[in-house]
């Protein structure tokens, strides 16, 4: 087997790819950047100060601020390495003690471009490209370092403590994020406001290691990756992750039939009409995985035959004689034009390609005009822990937080407008149960309202439904007492959206799924219901999907329990172990094993003649989370001696009630 991903800290591998590339921010974006993100933003540019003082012939890219810190992309001879992190360091410290002002200032593209062109610096000049048209091109200089920069920075480098700063780790980045761009090296790093803020991080993010989702995967035999036979980013779930997927559906089918939901299956691909129609091609394309030809014979020659019309056509629109002759016969150009469109959409549309499903949505709108739909049938909620196949860049892979194929808490609700507030409360709800269940106590709603500006633009423009909408889910989030953040200009195309955001029990931050409402697909399909007053309406749409994909999930809750999974989770739930082997101490195990077994609990034994110190270190390390240790005295008295993982002995109980009591704490989902 070979990892999609080099396993943390693996010393053969001191470059990992880079997950992604930080977008460039607008103009208003970086205005309402706080100080942290300025000060980290300002390290870039340390950072590249210290570069070129040591590599002078060092080639840039982009130096964004992150969540984390920040990073600069470099192009040099030399191979950077943990090894060159205190030279670099020293030399940060330098610029900082010298208390360089940042300066603005502001140049002509072509100025610009002239101005790198000179120095060799090529990124820099293709970078010039991702400016908009009418945004000033604008530089900050500190001390002899002049980057392009739209900002904002601190004032001064000697605003940034020399303590509070720290080189990260290596990546190898490709330019513009694209494998066929040339690669650079890629230097991470953090800063903080303080030395203890920063130190505090630094604990953080060992813990972190610890609980690593790629590491315990490994240790427990939950998932591998295979990339040389079946591909990177495709999870091949091991029977103890499976008990986990398992285990996550069981709950969301238990949970939603109660909720009233209805369960539906779809297919794994569907042809290029779904998703021109839905719009996620072509604007989607480069997320998807290539397309398949698929023409059954006489769908082969009818396309033959379109694509010799089309030829015919536009012979005679482009030639000048042919369109002399078409004017004589009544035709124009405009009408060629239009024909010619015409029959390229039919070819388009015939059979043939096909697409892998990126997403559920379409599928289930098409179940939903499959047959006629009166207001009493809504409100509709369609189910299904759907399979998506994403084409993530190989350099965004990661573990199982990042993947090629994944299977995701979907359901897609179709209502009324009167119906939307109670849905959409009912969905927060939800939520609210999941976290209690899994003992997440930090959580928060990122909810994302539109521009009206820009309606018709990056939003459709139904302003109603806009106003209504935001209205409603605000309402619902502030009647609920849900944490939420208020964020405009990032709703989705079709609707307002949130982005759920959890944190582990370590305090790392997490965004486990996204909630939308949709207003636009729905009409691009057709969808209709007849409503009372016997007029077709269009429903709306909650695009829902609490526990996101088994994929990001799991490697979420790895990591929040560190693998020490509550009991109804557990890949493993209980082993016994005996004190010795002598045949009515294994009999008495193996009829206790037999009733756990009957209650379908997942339970093991260990009957074997190793001392019990040896058995008790192996359910430990395999992460057992109820171990019932039997010796000769439970044996006469009809009792088993109980023991949790991590947490030690826990006394002698009577054998049905230790077995009543694992049954019952399964059944109702125990933390």
């Amino acid at each position: 087997m070979s990892s999609a991903d080099p396993q943390p800290n693996d010393p053969s591998k001191p470059f990992e790819s880079a997950k992604s590339e930080v977008q460039r921010m607008t103009l208003d974006q970086r205005a309402q950047m706080d100080e942290l993100m300025r000060l980290r933003h300002s390290c870039a540019h340390i950072l590249a100060t210290a570069v070129l003082r040591i590599w002078p012939d060092a080639r840039l890219d982009i130096g964004p601020p992150t969540d984390e810190g920040f990073y600069y992309d470099f192009d040099l001879a030399h191979r950077f390495s943990p090894e060159d992190f205190p030279r670099i360091e020293e030399e940060m410290r330098k610029v900082i003690k010298e208390n360089q002002v940042f300066e603005k200032s502001i140049k002509t593209r072509d100025e610009a471009r002239a101005w790198f062109e000179s120095r060799g610096q090529v990124f820099k000049v293709q970078r010039l490209g991702d400016i908009p048209e009418g945004e000033a091109i604008s530089f900050y200089q500190n001390g002899e370092f002049v980057d392009l920069c739209a900002g904002p920075h601190v004032m001064r480098t000697g605003n940034v403590k020399p303590g509070a700063v720290k080189l990260l780790k290596l990546a190898s980045a490709y330019f513009k994020g694209n494998e066929k761009n040339p690669q650079l090296q890629r230097l991470y790093g953090t800063a903080f406001k303080t030395r203890d803020e920063l130190e505090a991080w630094v604990t953080l993010q060992e813990e972190a290691k610890k609980r690593d989702h790629r590491r315990i995967g490994a240790e427990m035999g939950l998932f591998a990756f295979d990339a040389e036979y079946v591909g990177p980013g495709l999870v091949l779930w091991l029977p103890k992750g499976g008990v986990l997927v398992e285990e996550l559906e069981k709950l969301a089918k238990e949970t939603e039939f109660q909720a009233g939901y209805v369960r539906v299956r779809t297919p794994h691909l569907a042809k290029e009409k779904m998703y021109t129609t839905s719009g996620h091609l072509p604007y989607y394309v480069e997320s998807m995985f290539p397309p398949m030809e698929m023409l059954e014979e006489d769908e082969r020659k009818l396309r033959e035959k379109l694509q010799e019309r089309r030829a015919d056509l536009i012979r005679l629109r482009d030639g000048m004689a042919q369109a002399t002759a078409a004017n004589t016969a009544g035709l124009t150009t405009e009408q060629l034009t239009r024909d010619i469109a015409r029959i390229e959409t039919e070819i388009t549309f015939l059979g043939g390609r096909y697409y892998l499903k990126a997403m559920n949505c379409p599928h289930h709108h098409r179940i939903f005009a499959a047959e006629s739909r009166s207001y009493r049938d809504l409100p509709l909620r369609m189910a299904e822990y759907g399979t998506c196949y994403r084409y993530e860049q190989s350099g965004e892979l990661f573990g199982l937080m990042r993947v090629r194929a994944m299977n995701m808490n979907d359901a897609h609700l179709y209502c009324t407008a009167e119906q939307f507030a109670d849905e959409f409360r009912a969905v927060n709800d939800m939520y609210l149960k999941y976290f209690k269940i899994f003992g997440l106590d930090r959580y928060q709603m990122r909810f994302s309202t539109h521009d009206p500006a820009r309606l018709g633009q990056k939003f459709v423009n139904e302003p109603e439904l806009w106003k209504q909408t935001e209205d409603m889910v605000r309402r619902v989030l502030i009647e609920s007492g849900i944490n939420y953040v208020e964020v405009a200009n990032e709703a989705a195309f079709y609707g307002p959206k949130i982005d759920v955001q959890v944190w582990s029990a370590i305090g790392r931050e997490f965004t486990i799924a996204t909630n939308q409402v949709d207003f636009a697909v729905p009409k691009r399909f057709g969808l209709t219901y007849r409503d009372r007053d016997n007029t077709d309406k269009t429903p709306l749409c909650i695009h829902r999907a609490p526990l996101g994909t088994h994929e990001r999930f799991i490697g979420f809750l790895i990591e929040h329990y560190a693998g020490n999974f509550p009991l109804w989770l557990a890949p493993e739930q209980v082993r016994i172990l005996t004190l010795g082997d002598e045949a009515p101490l294994v009999d008495y195990a193996k009829g206790i094993l037999a009733e756990l077994r009957a209650q379908f609990v997942r339970v093991e034994g260990d009957f074997g003649t190793d001392p019990i110190k040896a058995k008790v270190a192996d359910a430990e390390k395999a992460r057992v989370h109820t171990m019932l240790v039997i010796g000769g005295r439970d044996l006469e008295a009809g009792q088993v001696s109980v023991r949790l993982h991590s947490k030690g002995p826990q006394g002698a109980k009577p054998r049905a009630e230790v077995i009543a009591d694992i049954v019952a704490a399964i059944r109702e989902r125990r933390a």
